[in-house]
């Protein structure tokens, strides 16, 4: 059986089904785009610290505070998609 027949089989049930399944997948690229995108941030500290040891104290801070704003988008995101599977 298909991917495609089982997405058109729970659509005919329930119109509800494509809901979940986008709330679902919207929270896994969610996911997957917060990591990618700290690590991308700890790669590029890493290559500022060895390029600049002396700076090491000014580049953690500014990792970690944009670590953290990228996990608050990250959650925001989970929280929407939450809410719209649950809404159903």
């Amino acid at each position: 059986m298909s991917l495609l027949s089982i997405i058109l089989q729970a659509v005919a049930e329930s119109g509800s089904g494509l809901i979940a399944l986008g709330a679902g997948l919207g929270a896994g690229l969610a996911a997957i785009g917060a990591g990618l995108g700290i690590g991308k941030i700890g790669g590029s500290a890493m290559e500022g610290v060895a390029r600049q040891p002396e700076a090491s104290g000014k580049i953690q801070t500014m990792m970690i505070i944009i670590a953290a704003l990228i996990e608050a988008v990250a959650l925001f995101a989970a929280v929407i998609c939450l809410l719209i599977s649950f809404n159903i």
